[in-house]
């Protein structure tokens, strides 16, 4: 069976939405503008993790039927713990929250007149935009009309007419890249491309992609990867096209203002540059079309999973606590939201690249649990202790691992992790020949 072009696209329209997001609109920009003339080397690197990874891991986890069903291949426990980590991460402990929060404190606050409270301003603004993706989120047979026939268009038109005006009266200077994009830009921009998110929410949209294609009659397993393969190749394309306007635009605009502190400000200037105070609005729009798309998407698929967990909550119900939780946390401020994620990312990320490469490979290595097990539980030692210094606490115990400085340790003790394993598999079959 082969589904109609009107419905790949709007399948691919719908996985775009759910990647881009609150990282996705402020990352790019803010590389753009630190690499400088670096940009398109840092981009080269930046694009593997925020693309090609994620689009992989749709693709594997569809395979899987389930991120659950993938960790599985390292252990059931293993599986039940990462998996939950996971959905609570990107879900209502931090993903959520920080894309609702985004959008008012980067395009709505800094326009606000001194004389209003700005957390009332946000209470009432979280409240209207939970109460929107709640109310997308109640009925999912929905989901891939309200998304693909109104809200990705209307988010990829602003996009690209912002792109366009910069293009015609932007102003443009590129100054001499900073310090950490002086040397090895590409894997700065690898490890840039973390922040996105993009490859962990992979591991719960592949799901979603495999039960939208399943609801539109596609019940064979090659038909429904076939169709999540070409979904992944349109909605990454959309992806790689949006972050390279993005960083372009950082990129020109980096000797035009001071280096700032993330790239919503640097957004921000570019956007006041060419349309003044008016600008605002068409920045509010942005943020928002873009993070709403991405909170219904996390809310949908966290529900799914804990549904299936928990049968005897209903799905409506897992989507009302979701929303109610990701309300609260998102009304502690983004700061605050902000200052945990990059650990956790650091310690999350390798191991879900790990998952996805070895679900990839898994036809051609033909891999064991052990190989599984020794070679996940490697990536996490050393990510989670890569995570622990980045928050100021000196283990010189592993900077002997090659890459360790530079955050790639874990591909080393990934690799003598998978290879140990196959040595004591070796060793083991081996021994009972005898």
């Amino acid at each position: 069976m082969k589904l109609s072009k009107k419905k790949m696209v709007l399948i691919s329209f719908m996985l775009f939405s759910l990647f881009f997001g609150a990282g996705n609109l402020i990352f790019p920009p803010f590389l753009g503008q630190n690499a400088e003339k670096n940009a398109p080397q840092a981009m080269c690197g930046f694009l593997i993790t925020a693309v090609i990874l994620p689009v992989l891991g749709v693709i594997v986890v569809a395979d899987y039927n389930g991120l659950d069903s993938l960790a599985a291949k390292a252990g059931k426990q293993f599986a039940l713990i990462f998996t939950v980590l996971i959905y609570l991460s990107i879900g209502p402990g931090l993903g959520i929250p920080r894309a609702a929060s985004v959008p008012f404190e980067m395009a709505v606050a800094p326009y606000l007149s001194k004389s209003m409270n700005p957390t009332i301003c946000m209470v009432l603004y979280s409240s209207v935009f939970f109460l929107l993706a709640l109310w997308l989120c109640m009925n999912p047979g929905k989901l891939v009309d309200r998304i693909g026939h109104f809200l990705t268009p209307s988010l990829l038109v602003l996009l690209v007419f912002l792109f366009i005006s910069f293009l015609l009266k932007g102003a443009s200077n590129i100054a001499y890249p900073q310090i950490e994009y002086h040397s090895m830009p590409i894997l700065k921009g690898f490890v840039e491309g973390y922040q996105t998110m993009d490859t962990i929410a992979a591991l719960n949209f592949g799901l979603v992609i495999s039960l939208t294609l399943q609801s539109f009659g596609l019940k064979k397993e090659s038909d429904i990867r076939k169709h999540t393969i070409l979904a992944g190749i349109l909605a990454g394309s959309i992806l790689s096209l949006i972050y390279l306007m993005l960083s372009y635009m950082g990129m020109c605009s980096s000797g035009v203002y001071e280096i700032a502190e993330n790239g919503a400000i640097t957004l921000r200037s570019i956007v006041y540059q060419l349309y003044g105070e008016g600008g605002a609005i068409l920045l509010a729009l942005i943020f928002t079309l873009a993070c709403l798309t991405t909170c219904v998407g996390l809310i949908h698929s966290i529900a799914t999973f804990f549904h299936k967990l928990f049968s005897k909550i209903s799905y409506q119900q897992w989507v009302i606590g979701i929303t109610f939780v990701s309300f609260l946390i998102c009304n502690l401020g983004l700061n605050a939201i902000l200052a945990i994620s990059i650990p956790i990312l650091n310690a999350v990320y390798p191991i879900a690249i790990i998952l996805i490469i070895l679900g990839l490979l898994d036809c051609i290595l033909k891999s064991s649990t052990l190989e599984w097990k020794m070679c996940v539980y490697f990536t996490m030692v050393l990510s989670t202790v890569y995570a622990i210094e980045q928050l100021g606490v000196n283990i010189p115990l592993f900077h002997f691992v090659p890459l360790y400085t530079l955050g790639f340790g874990w591909i080393f003790s990934a690799v003598l992790g998978f290879l140990l394993g196959k040595f004591i598999k070796i060793i083991f079959h081996f021994r009972t020949d005898f």
